[in-house]
């Protein structure tokens, strides 16, 4: 079946252990397909399978997560996908950096006209990371008030447009003015920059001292502690990523005196692992994305071959919602 460009990690570190390599194509097995990726999404996921935070299975190791592109070929008992078909995959096991790659027929999703396989790399991941933590593990409904931490980055756009929609007011905690402003523009109800307040003290002033029904944390150790003097009694604080690094243990009887409050680490693949729950989920972000709901359009890019300079940036803070590596030599 030919070659393929790679990128590989052959030791956990920063961004420059991230190596382009050529490796061979297999042809797709029973029950899976070829894929040729037009466009690859990244995640903040990936800096933390380069950096060792979240263990690789062995090494060398493929890297990304996140891929659209065609059909280029099927296996042996595929009837769901046929070749020439627009598909995408966010929970197919690493290997999305790379130009090309067969993933098993049962992670792939449809991609719809209407979204594009750029706007499917680009929001399918993140988009499902927002359902399941909406609708699934904590059910927002109308009126209620959440604190949603980096509400500017990838994930954290993309949550405020679809809290917007549901009628639920989102104090986003930012970076910067611009990333404030960024945040308001996709309906941020109040923003934070932490670099000149403090959150706590600020939620508390918003919410009239009663605290936010729930927390959405994907900062980790900077964020994590405060978080629950931000609750309601019985309120839930929801950890889903650690761009600082792992929270601190921490006495559960903590729970207890700030107001009877819980605390979930919920992980997307644990959500979707059930085929009608994947195409569900896909389906729910798709839709909001054909209606303008979601704004799926990248606001970054490099060509696959500078994925360092991406991660770089990725982990300088320097990027604001959806970015994505292509496959092409060039970008532009």
């Amino acid at each position: 079946m030919g070659n393929t460009t790679v990128i590989r990690v052959h030791e956990t570190g920063g961004p420059e252990v991230l190596r382009v390599e050529q490796a061979e194509l297999a042809a797709p097995g029973h029950g899976e397909v070829l894929v040729r990726h037009e466009s690859i999404g990244v995640n903040f996921i990936d800096t933390y399978h380069r950096s060792g935070l979240y263990p690789l299975p062995g090494l060398p190791s493929p890297i990304g997560q996140e891929a659209a592109g065609v059909v280029e070929a099927v296996g042996e008992g595929v009837t769901e996908f046929g070749v020439g078909e627009a598909v995408a995959y966010a929970t197919a096991g690493l290997g999305a950096y790379a130009d090309a790659r067969v993933v098993p027929a049962a992670r792939l999703v449809p991609v719809p006209a209407a979204v594009g396989c750029r706007r499917a790399s680009a929001v399918l991941l993140k988009g499902m990371t927002v359902e399941y933590l909406v609708r699934r593990t904590f059910r927002v409904e109308p009126g209620m008030t959440v604190l949603w931490h980096a509400a500017a980055g990838g994930v954290g756009l993309i949550a405020c447009r679809w809290l917007a929609e549901l009628g639920v007011a989102v104090i986003g905690t930012v970076s910067s003015d611009a990333k404030a402003e960024l945040a308001r523009q996709h309906g941020c109800s109040h923003t934070i920059v932490y670099a000149r307040e403090k959150f706590v003290e600020r939620v508390r002033e918003l919410t009239d001292g009663r605290g936010v029904d729930v927390v959405y944390d994907s900062v980790g150790r900077d964020t994590f502690v405060r978080g629950l003097d931000c609750l309601r009694p019985r309120g839930l604080l929801v950890g889903f990523g650690n761009a600082s690094g792992k929270p601190e243990p921490f006495d559960p009887m903590l729970l207890a005196q700030k107001g009877s409050l819980y605390v979930t680490r919920p992980t997307l693949f644990h959500y979707v692992a059930e085929r009608a729950e994947l195409l569900a989920s896909a389906r729910e972000v798709f839709d909001r994305v054909a209606r303008g709901v979601i704004d799926a359009e990248p606001r970054h890019e490099w060509p696959l071959q500078e994925v360092i300079d991406c991660h770089r940036a990725l982990e300088a803070r320097q990027t604001s919602g959806s970015a994505v590596l292509s496959p092409r030599a060039e970008v532009g």
